[in-house]
């Protein structure tokens, strides 16, 4: 009985986050710019995951529908209410390590978690897209950018709403290339930030 319980109060959690997507506005997608460095995270994880990191077929912002803003809801969700907060260094013993997580990770691995769960659901790589942010304290941060018609959504780990880019509280710096996983272009000219936060 308990278990069905949680069950259904999981199902109303996931039918509040997957209201009706936000119509389009003005700035609702980045400019991005040229060709800028990697994260070194994202190199070292791409040097394990080759198959991951190359040249995708850049099919153009996806059309959501409310079936796939519903499916991004509940994987954003899922990710962030079932792995546990923790540092690079509490969990892989190094400051910098982007990987997959099992139970616990920092920032880019929920990220890295979405974007694997959403690929498998059928969107796009070119569409998610992992991205470099500045909080407004100053800590670096990373977040997955969805691309779609309608602009472009963040999926955070420290917020469960998913929000239009330009109404989260960070500053932009760079994401990756919507034509190779393995590249990144800069949005509106930002500069290189160490990834080090937690959440």
């Amino acid at each position: 009985m308990r278990i069905k319980g949680l069950l259904i109060a999981f199902a109303a959690i996931v039918a509040m986050s997957s209201a009706a997507m936000p119509a389009p506005q003005q700035g609702a997608s980045m400019t991005v710019g040229n060709v800028t460095s990697q994260p070194i995270g994202h190199y070292d994880f791409c040097q394990r995951h080759t198959d991951e990191c190359g040249p995708t077929r850049n099919i153009g912002p996806v059309d959501m529908n409310a079936a796939a803003w519903a499916l991004v809801n509940q994987v954003n969700l899922r990710v962030n209410k079932t792995i546990h907060p923790a540092t690079d260094m509490e969990v892989y013993g190094q400051e910098e390590y982007w990987e997959y997580p099992k139970t616990a990770g920092d920032c880019e691995d929920f990220a890295l978690l979405k974007r694997r769960m959403l690929m498998q659901s059928g969107i796009s790589a070119s569409n998610l897209l992992m991205t470099v942010v500045r909080k407004p304290d100053g800590e670096g941060h990373a977040v997955l950018t969805l691309r779609t018609k309608q602009g472009d959504f963040i999926l955070d780990n420290l917020e469960d709403e998913i929000k239009v880019w330009n109404q989260t509280p960070y500053s932009y710096l760079k994401r990756q290339a919507s034509f190779n996983a393995g590249r990144w272009v800069t949005i509106e000219n930002g500069n290189d930030v160490l990834v080090g936060a937690v959440k």
